[in-house]
């Protein structure tokens, strides 16, 4: 970690997510010619949670290149995807073109989302794993989502649990605080999808919010939490100690070692 001065955190994370697009779109971790073919990106638990979504409005904050936007659509709700990112949003309404998927896709801001959608509600606002760490006001974010929910409709957010967050990359072992506004800064090289790629924008910020904060604030916003589920596993090879699961794509603490919350879910809705 380095703590470079003058540089402006969302700038910084743009020009990095930017530069990554294109390598995510080749990378064997996005499997994008899989996607095509017809794989569905989204968690199971997620369809589960969600529930049916054919002829509902779904809009789908920090959407990246959008696969899983697309991947809402296939089941037939009517997406929005918007990302911050130009390239990715390009990579995005090219990839709709190409499987013959309708879909809406923006460049905005996630904090900015109100005005980029004109004041549009939705029967569906979801939010994926690994958005929140990139937005350093949760509050303001809870702010946007409750606006662009109608009523009677609902928010989803799925993410990593920030409990891990507060451990080592290399063992249990605590080394960032749980609680604190300021941001982690990262200057390191390639991405997750690919360790080795040559990158230039290696400069990051990211942000911890607490679970009771991101409750907290979504209920202070109007917001009716419907459930709160937390899980053991990860998405991806959190520690090297982790187990791959290939039936299910988890990764999973070996037999007799602890179970911590790895990734976590909820839904709140908007009362009538």
């Amino acid at each position: 970690m380095t703590s470079p001065e003058n540089i402006d955190p969302f700038e910084a994370n743009r020009a990095h997510w930017d530069e990554r697009v294109p390598i995510h779109v080749a990378s064997r971790y996005y499997d994008v010619d899989g996607f095509r073919e017809g794989r569905d990106t989204l968690q199971p638990f997620e369809r589960e949670e969600v529930g049916a979504v054919a002829g509902k409005s779904l809009v789908h904050l920090q959407c990246h290149f959008g696969m899983d936007t697309l991947s809402w659509a296939r089941t037939g709700a009517n997406v929005t995807g918007i990302d911050f990112s130009q390239p990715a949003i390009e990579k995005a309404r090219a990839l709709a073109t190409e499987i013959g998927v309708e879909a809406e896709f923006i460049v905005a801001n996630v904090y900015d989302a109100v005005d980029a959608l004109a004041g549009r509600q939705f029967d569906i606002v979801y939010v994926g794993i690994g958005s929140l760490v990139w937005l350093p006001d949760v509050a303001r974010w809870a702010k946007v989502a409750a606006e662009l929910v109608r009523p009677g409709g609902i928010l989803y957010l799925a993410d990593g649990h920030p409990f891990s967050e507060i451990l080592a990359d290399d063992a249990l072992t605590v080394v960032n605080s749980y609680f604190g506004a300021e941001p982690q800064i990262w200057d390191e090289p390639g991405t997750y999808a690919d360790l080795q790629a040559p990158t230039t924008q290696n400069i990051s910020y990211e942000w911890a919010h607490p679970l009771g904060e991101v409750v907290s604030e979504l209920a202070r916003v109007g917001l009716r939490l419907e459930f709160l589920h937390e899980r053991d596993y990860s998405l991806f090879q959190r520690w090297p100690f982790l187990e791959h699961h290939p039936e299910d794509g988890t990764f999973r603490m070996p037999a007799g070692m602890p179970s911590i919350p790895m990734t976590y879910s909820l839904r709140a809705a908007k009362p009538e």
